[in-house]
């Protein structure tokens, strides 16, 4: 069987990072792990997908409408724009920050306020939680996206200690202390 994720979000939040730790926990797990970025406008604040695909044998890293388990979104806009691909009953794992698009920006459209009730609506399985006040209690902005990963881990039924190990594989050393303490607090919100 294999299992199909996407990890979502705007250029510039550490989704390639997140999807690495993944990558590598999975891998040091066992699993054939196949994994393909798609950047788009990613350095200018566009939408960043990551599919990583996983199990006994893999074929392919893409992952095509209907077959998503689990997304895990950066964004709340990110997580409605790419729900179209998750199986029937599906999980999200968001963010619940709010960045804000260039038609939003520019003033030619208005940011939806109901998102996540729309996401519930189509039979979504949405954990909504604040990574980014996690993520400045850990010290920085830019660890949302270990906060994420920290919340997704704690439910995927692998030890901590086993993703733990994985972090520091891909964190560089000076940066493990506050990625650790991220990684705890995304881990703790689950519990």
């Amino acid at each position: 069987m294999t299992t199909s994720m996407m990890i979502v979000g705007v250029g510039g939040q550490g989704s390639l990072l997140a999807s690495r730790l993944l990558g590598t926990l999975l891998t040091d797990e066992g699993y054939d792990v196949k994994v393909s970025e798609v950047h788009g406008m990613s350095q200018r604040g566009g939408s960043v997908v990551t599919y990583v695909r996983f199990g006994d044998r893999v074929y392919s890293p893409i992952v095509t409408r209907g077959e998503c388990d689990c997304i895990i979104s950066f964004e709340k806009i990110e997580a409605a724009r790419y729900a179209a691909c998750l199986k029937p009953g599906g999980r999200v794992i968001v963010n619940t920050q709010q960045i804000d698009p260039m038609p939003v920006i520019t003033g030619a459209a208005e940011y939806p306020e109901d998102v996540l009730d729309g996401l519930r609506a189509q039979g979504v399985q949405v954990d909504a939680f604040d990574a980014l006040s996690l993520a400045l209690e850990a010290g920085s902005p830019r660890c949302v996206n270990i906060v994420l990963m920290g919340r997704f881990a704690a439910g995927f039924g692998v030890e901590k200690e086993r993703w733990l190990a994985a972090l520091e594989k891909v964190i560089r050393p000076r940066l493990l202390p506050i990625n650790r303490i991220a990684f705890e607090k995304g881990w703790e919100a689950r519990t």
